[in-house]
């Protein structure tokens, strides 16, 4: 009986021999998962295929010859037997004899049995040499190939979403691949049939190729002016995680191989998950769910059919088909090829075909959304300086971050408002920063008037540029003094001075160009006069208040060598966030709450990540000192020989405190202060550092203003809870006030004559 397959033509039985190779090659990888064993069963495969295609056409060839021997074999064993009929005796009565018949064998000469052995031994060398070969290549090969069992661990390059805290998206982060996984659960079923219809639908019926397709791909593509790729799913998964987009006979080898195994890994669900996570959509969206938002700002659940159609046809040739491209009519005439093949394939009725084809599809801008852009690009340094570039980038972050964004917006509204007024006065940018002293959470930060106006330098966050603060930094003098034994009813005289330094003398002078006598600890920091607190400096020692600048919150000042007298004045550079933590630490009773912009972060499996270490409940200052500093920059009496009593420092009804500050020549302009639950940090000046008009007054115009409003806003609510006394503090009458004491600190005799503000002395 014949072997069907010699009925086949040779190209029949190779394409068999090819496939039955590939399927038990990895089947048997699948199980034993050792190259070596791998190497040997494609080896043993392509050795006995080859043999058996040796076979065929030596059969092919002697089987005419054979046919011509039996033949002519057959003629004379007939005539034999008609001679031997002839001549045979008369048959006996009785029994008769059965018949037989005798054939001759062919009798084969030694030389030709020799010769037919040489040639098999010849024939199983050569075949044998050619597998050693073949053996070490495929060795080779095999080994360099990638593990698809790797697609699912090593994961994505997925995007990195940050959210205020209230989970509204303010920014992605990521490199040339923006993907946000999702799962195949959450993906609509009319994007899987609308690929499946569009890229192989032969899907669930191959084994990860098709031969079929691949030539009904050349048939269509040269028929029609529609691309139409021959590689299954599962292949154009491999080309994307894998592969380079050479065309080769190697890689497409590769390929095909890598998809067979695919197939024997994973369900077709998986496959499909996979798919539409990996492959590109155009630009720098990858998979389809970044696909959805950066061409209709949705997300994937919300895209419609004709929205899906269009989606679904774009991995062909996303350039091509992109709205945004050379020919942007293009995609239209994809999307209804894709809605058509989908009706073909039974996905979609007619009406449902014709109702997406009318819809008109609406594209978002191109252009990259982002919101509180200071604070985002500081969040993005921050992950990558803890978590690195890489992770950052394409780790699939879910960052929560302390920002209020409605917040953020209404205080940039006022930043950019009142600063569009100061023109006058040679201002010409302005930030803020508002935090939580409790718990040290950013819930604000505009880092200019407008991030997007570029020749303005926009785009430089002035919360973390190093600045000169001015009298604002006084409250770290006076925290020190009152630690070494001053109080708030001390008494300084204010009158001239000059200290003696290497090279030159300094002589401070105050904001109002005027002396003010022996005032108290109470006034000259609430009027914020200078030569008090340069004389409380001289006393306590430079190194003493740079020491308390970073128990309070700056970092800042790492060389007290560098700093002289004037470094109570805002001699030393400071930035908007460090002063958020100095008066946040005044803020929360002497607590230190080092500043965070995260809530949560976690990565694209939900897994928590550790948030950045961060100091926290440090007692800086004791809670005693924190609440004397309160209450004198909350007196409004105090300060109103320098600044008035109804100046914007001054919100009635809401229990405050509030400093000011400028620097020499005034190039900066602070204002800040707090109440029990927020901190709010002003500044307003020029990013190149050119002085403002001279006409500029502290607590009147320029940060002041800013800072009240943001106030009122973050107040709105507010009941005006005032600060609870420590028990360790006693209180005292002094004068038409009552003043505070620490427990030992208690003057000898009655309060001093200078306990309330002094009338301003005339110029000399």
């Amino acid at each position: 009986m014949s072997n069907n397959n010699d009925k086949k033509s040779p190209i029949i039985i190779l394409l068999l021999v090819i496939k039955d190779l590939l399927l038990a090659t990895v089947l048997i990888f699948k199980e034993i998962g050792d190259l070596v064993i791998l190497t040997f069963s494609l080896f043993a495969s392509f050795f006995y295929s080859t043999y058996k295609i040796i076979l065929y056409f030596i059969k092919s060839i002697f089987n005419p010859i054979q046919g011509i021997i039996n033949a002519f074999s057959g003629t004379i064993h007939s005539i034999k037997f008609n001679t031997a009929l002839n001549h045979a005796p008369a048959k006996k009565k009785g029994r008769p004899k059965k018949f037989r018949l005798s054939l001759p064998k062919i009798r084969l000469s030694r030389r030709i049995k020799i010769l037919l052995l040489k040639s098999q031994f010849f024939l199983l060398g050569s075949l044998t040499f050619a597998a050693i070969i073949i053996f070490n290549q495929m060795n080779f090969f095999i080994k360099n190939l990638p593990n698809p069992k790797l697609l699912t661990v090593d994961g994505y390059k997925a995007t990195t979403n940050i959210y205020d805290r209230y989970g509204k998206l303010l920014y992605q982060i990521y490199g040339d691949e923006n993907r946000q996984p999702v799962e195949f659960k959450d993906i609509p079923q009319k994007i899987i049939h609308a690929t499946i219809a569009t890229e192989d639908n032969e899907f669930f019926l191959h084994n990860g190729f098709s031969i079929r397709g691949i030539a009904r791909a050349v048939y269509n593509n040269m028929t029609t002016d529609n691309l139409e790729g021959g590689s299954t799913i599962t292949q154009q998964l491999i080309r994307s995680a894998y592969l380079t987009p050479e065309k080769t006979f190697y890689r497409k080898f590769k390929e095909i191989i890598l998809a067979i195994w695919t197939e024997q890994i994973y369900t077709k669900n998986q496959i499909l998950e996979m798919y539409l996570n990996q492959v590109p959509y155009g630009g720098t969206a990858w998979g389809i769910k970044a696909a959805a938002q950066t061409y209709f700002g949705k997300d994937v659940n919300e895209v419609s059919l004709a929205e899906s159609a269009f989606l679904a046809g774009l991995p062909a040739a996303p350039s091509r088909y992109s709205p945004y491209g050379m020919n942007p009519l293009d995609y239209k005439k994809r999307q209804q090829e894709v809605l058509l093949r989908m009706f073909k394939e039974g996905y979609i009725n007619n009406t449902e075909l014709e109702t997406a084809k009318n819809e008109t599809l609406k594209f978002k801008s191109t252009r990259m959304p982002i919101a509180a852009p200071h604070f985002v690009m500081y969040v993005k340094d921050q992950l990558e300086k803890h978590y690195g570039p890489r992770l950052t980038e394409s780790g699939g972050l879910r960052v929560i971050t302390t920002l209020n964004l409605k917040l953020n917006e209404e205080i940039q509204k006022i930043v950019t408002e009142e600063v569009s007024m100061l023109g006058n006065l040679n201002v010409t940018n302005g930030a803020a920063v508002v935090t939580d002293p409790g718990k040290g959470e950013i819930l604000a930060m505009v880092g200019s008037k407008d991030y997007f106006d570029t020749e303005a330098d926009g785009n430089v966050n002035v919360a973390l540029s190093l600045r000169q603060p001015g009298s604002s930094i006084k409250v770290v003098n006076y925290a020190a003094a009152l630690e070494e034994g001053f109080t708030a009813a001390s008494i300084i005289d204010d009158s001239p001075v000059t200290y003696q330094g290497t090279g030159q003398s300094y002589s401070p002078v105050n904001y109002d160009g005027r002396f003010h006598g022996q005032v108290t600890l109470r006034t000259a920091l609430a009027s914020s006069y200078n030569i008090p607190a340069v004389k409380i400096l001289s006393s306590i020692g430079i190194k003493r208040m740079v020491e308390q600048g970073k128990k309070m919150g700056v970092k800042s000042w790492t060389d007290p060598d560098r700093f002289g007298l004037s470094l109570t004045l805002g001699g030393g550079e400071v930035t908007m966030l460090d002063m958020s933590r100095v008066y946040g630490t005044i803020a929360n009773y002497g607590k230190r709450e080092d500043l965070t912009p995260f809530i949560s972060i976690t990565d694209q499996k939900g897994n928590k990540l550790p948030l950045p270490k961060k100091e926290f409940n440090i007692q800086a200052i004791s809670p005693e000192i924190a609440f004397i500093l309160t209450d004198i920059l909350a007196d409004n009496l105090a300060r109103s020989p320098a600044f008035g009593l109804t100046s914007s420092l001054y919100l009635p009804g809401i229990a405050t405190a509030v400093k000011t500050g400028t620097s020499d020549s005034k190039r900066d302009n602070w204002t800040i202060g707090y109440t029990a639950d927020y901190v709010a940090a002003v500044w307003v000046g020029n990013n190149d550092n050119t002085p403002m008009h001279p006409r500029l007054t502290s607590g009147v115009t320029g940060a002041a203003p800013i800072w009240n409003s943001i106030m009122k806003l973050l107040t709105k609510n507010s009941t005006g809870i005032n600060w609870i006394k420590p028990d360790a503090l006693v209180t005292v009458s002094c004068g038409l006030r009552q003043e505070y004491f620490i427990k030992g600190t208690l003057p000898a005799k009655p309060c001093p004559r200078y306990s309330s503000p002094t009338p301003a002395l005339p110029e000399n």
